[in-house]
């Protein structure tokens, strides 16, 4: 079968700090690609709309799938199906991808018959399974499929991810990828999910809290077919486990690979093992992503970070001592008044650390959507991006949002602005030489990206699609693995055998 990929366009922030290669769907078309099925791929992140509806009309594919890790595409990517089906109606159009997994019913309905069926869970091992059945039929048997009216088997995950690794070969455009300095950057994955359980985060849900890894010997093969300089590695959180991390440095070293790393961790993983990040650094780790998320104890106890302000601290001291570019991650409280707002301010500006700030937002498949999504101001999916504010503000919302813009524009000066270009103005030269331009293009855009009258705007819009409605006000707290996407297989025959023996499911920790 012919079969197009199609990752949707840019969010607010990714029109400024990043923009980062679809490798889900690349791993899901290296799936796909095994199976004997004709695969293109189209990312709209860097092409447009008119580019989709001229490969639909040069291609004419047998099946569309549209990629939705994102909530705030949903808006545009059952568009896309409506107006898919309309120009080529024997087209059969699916869609998968994290936040869908969650709001897969909720999707269905929006497309109103467009959309044939969403893959629920990860979807290298069930996609090439899905395209068949939506031509010859027995949807009911795949797992994770959703259609309308069928409901398939629990999702299955990806049991060696050392299989179908990227296909990068099916994008273009690449150079317009980047994170920050890194310009351009290719993404790469050494382990998938999460073991912790972080309140406001919906990746252990998905996972069902487990955690698998790349072989080292893939994982360096992986890196050794990037060409790009800079690669940003996409796990969860990095090097959980040391002798993973050290393993993977041997292979990129015996292989001679020579790139630049951004990752992301936790500061209690990076704080128990700092040789492994230090083994890194020597490799090419310049850039580092902490969620400290909160600069209180009790703000990191209300996320559940199962961490200290204490232990933060100390990772940021490592850090600086090794020599690795930190940003951090804080989440900004809608209730936060001017005072508030202030105190960040001054913590932030008192650190040498690149400070960046999301808003809290409740999402589908996260404990918090279940203990706030009763007080949510509204549905509409496009505010869903961790940039608005979907929950009552305690400021007046023009205010909040001019204290939000104010924080990060103050924040921004510091690591964008003259004195810091200073120091990064090798940098920026040499990305020009070589004809890169998105970095210098992040640095004078923030005020048109970030800006109270926009994100005001954005929400006086006409709204035609909304998230679910919440859980009712008498429903009880739901019993926290009925949230998993993918149940690990333990919980699985538990629930057939109608016994469990109380120890913790593998893939689970105990804290």
């Amino acid at each position: 079968m012919r079969i197009l990929l199609v990752h949707p366009s840019v969010l607010m922030y990714s029109e400024l700090y990043l923009r980062l290669e679809p490798l889900g769907l690349e791993r899901v078309a290296s799936a796909l690609r095994a199976d004997g099925h004709d695969v293109r791929m189209l990312d709209l992140q860097v092409y447009g709309h008119r580019d989709y509806f001229a490969a639909l009309e040069e291609l004419r594919p047998d099946a569309v799938g549209l990629g939705l890790n994102y909530l705030a595409n949903v808006p545009e990517v059952v568009d896309l199906a409506k107006a898919t089906k309309a120009v080529a109606p024997r087209c059969k159009v699916f869609v998968g991808g994290h936040s869908v997994s969650f709001v897969a019913e909720r999707v269905l309905e929006h497309g109103a018959g467009a959309i044939d069926a969403v893959l629920r869970g990860e979807g290298e091992p069930s996609a090439s399974a899905l395209v068949r059945a939506l031509v010859d039929g027995g949807l009911e048997k795949v797992p994770g499929a959703v259609g309308n009216g069928t409901v398939g088997p629990p999702p299955e995950v990806v049991h060696s991810l050392d299989e179908h690794l990227p296909a990068r070969d099916l994008g273009g455009r690449r150079r317009r990828y980047f994170i920050g300095v890194l310009d351009p950057c290719a993404s790469v994955e050494f382990s998938r999910g999460c073991p912790w359980d972080c309140s406001f985060c919906s990746a252990w849900t998905f996972y069902g809290r487990s955690y698998r890894q790349l072989s080292a010997e893939a994982a360096a093969e992986d890196l050794a077919r990037v060409r790009e300089p800079g690669v940003f590695l996409v796990d969860d959180v990095a090097f959980i486990k040391p002798e993973h991390g050290m393993a993977i440095g041997r292979e990129v070293e015996r292989r001679r690979i020579r790139k630049q790393y951004y990752l992301e961790t936790r500061a209690d993983v990076f704080v128990r093992q700092p040789e492994v990040f230090a083994y890194w650094k020597r490799l090419g780790l310049n850039y580092m992503f902490l969620g400290i998320e909160a600069i209180d104890d009790e703000g990191l106890e209300a996320f559940r970070k199962r961490s200290t302000t204490e232990v933060n601290a100390r990772a940021l001291r490592i850090a600086r001592d090794l020599g690795i570019q930190v940003a951090v991650n804080l989440i900004v409280d809608p209730s936060w008044d001017e005072k508030r707002f202030a105190t960040v301010r001054d913590w932030a500006v008192s650190m040498p650390e690149i400070v960046h700030l999301t808003v809290q937002t409740p999402y589908p498949g996260t404990e918090t959507w279940h203990s706030e999504a009763r007080r949510l101001t509204t549905r509409d999916y496009r505010l869903f991006d961790i940039q608005h504010a979907v929950l009552p503000t305690t400021l007046p919302l023009p205010r909040f949002y001019e204290e939000l813009v104010k924080t990060q524009a103050i924040l921004a000066r510091k690591h964008l602005g003259v004195a810091a270009l200073a120091q990064t103005v090798g940098i920026l030269a040499r990305q020009l030489a070589h004809g890169q331009t998105n970095f210098a293009r992040m640095i004078w855009k923030f005020s048109r990206v970030y800006d109270p009258e926009r994100q005001l705007a954005d929400h006086r819009r006409d709204v035609v699609y909304e998230l679910p409605e919440p859980p009712p006000a008498h429903a009880a707290a739901p019993e926290r693995r009925s949230l998993y996407v993918h149940v690990p297989v333990r919980l699985r025959q538990q629930a057939v055998s109608g016994a469990g023996d109380g120890r913790t499911p593998r893939g689970e920790t105990a804290n």
